[in-house]
């Protein structure tokens, strides 16, 4: 059994980014696990029973919605990759429902709290200046926290930078002033920490890649050491990217490429918007949507 995940997960890193892998690679081991528990030791037996009870089980255990979803969803992708190598006749995982999941998002900082909190003062040491680069970066270009996580140096240009995002997909984001001083800033104290062949943007103290946990500590003793009232973490950031952009430019469909978002329903769902708010643009820009003055005179009863 345990050689037919790691196929799957080895097949799986090829289009998807490692936390992807990490996060199915531990579904997969609290089923198998449940599994061998009732006896089970072949994937052939793998039915829509069974997926039930073990998410019934994992429910009772308080896992959250979205994290049952998240693991249906990765017992759904396995179950598929065992019927095309014909183990199961057919994906017993579709035929399982999860319960429907709130939305949570985060609500975005106040525009000019958060300005305050970005022009704090901090003590010019090189891990202060890393983090108001990683700060900058976050609020400047809206990116996630595995994107700012894996770059390196190569994907600085001087006015953009270059990510991957969800599904490997490449996209380009423009850096504001204020994000590009703030790395340059970075950039000038950063051989103090790294060695000349390390390629992350971001390190720590022993002169490695920073990782995610390491970036949302920092994230979160910034905000109490400059005295914002509020937790922060990278996806609030982003969040705040989003809406701030949004309320000034009103274009969706630009905040739609620089998040990265596949769909434009999911970017309307990020930012607190109701559709009314599409509806309107619609109204106010569309030919065709516009109601034409009658002239005067003119009854339509007539």
């Amino acid at each position: 059994m345990n050689d037919a995940v790691e196929h799957f997960l080895s097949q799986l890193a090829r289009q998807a980014s490692p936390a992807t892998v990490d996060a199915y690679r531990r579904d997969l081991s609290a089923l198998q696990a449940y599994l061998t528990e009732q006896g089970v030791d072949d994937w052939q037996a793998l039915d829509a029973a069974w997926v039930r009870r073990f998410l019934g089980r994992e429910r009772s255990r308080g896992l959250a919605p979205r994290s049952l979803a998240r693991r249906r969803a990765a017992l759904a992708r396995f179950a598929e990759a065992l019927v095309n190598q014909g183990v199961l006749s057919l994906n017993p995982v579709r035929l399982i429902r999860t319960p429907r999941q709130p939305q949570h998002l985060p609500r975005p900082v106040d525009v000019d709290q958060l300005s305050r909190f970005l022009d704090t003062p901090h003590d010019g040491t090189p891990l202060a200046i890393r983090d108001q680069a990683m700060l900058e970066l976050f609020y400047s270009c809206g990116l996630r926290l595995a994107e700012l996580a894996a770059l390196n140096l190569g994907n600085l240009d001087t006015r953009r930078v270059r990510v991957l995002g969800k599904g490997s997909k490449p996209r380009q984001v423009p850096l504001g002033q204020r994000a590009r001083q703030a790395l340059d800033a970075w950039l000038e104290v950063r051989g103090e920490l790294a060695g000349p062949e390390e390629p992350a943007l971001f390190v720590g103290q022993r002169g490695r890649r920073l990782g995610h946990r390491a970036i949302q500590q920092r994230l979160a003793g910034c905000a109490i050491a400059r005295g914002l009232p509020e937790h922060l973490h990278p996806h609030r950031l982003r969040h705040s990217f989003a809406s701030h952009l949004l309320e000034s430019s009103q274009d969706l469909r630009a905040v739609q490429e620089l998040l990265g978002h596949a769909n434009l329903a999911t970017t309307q769902v990020y930012t607190r918007l109701d559709w009314q708010h599409l509806a309107s643009a619609y109204d106010a820009a569309h030919p065709r949507a516009r109601r034409q003055r009658r002239p005067p005179g003119d009854d339509p009863t007539a």
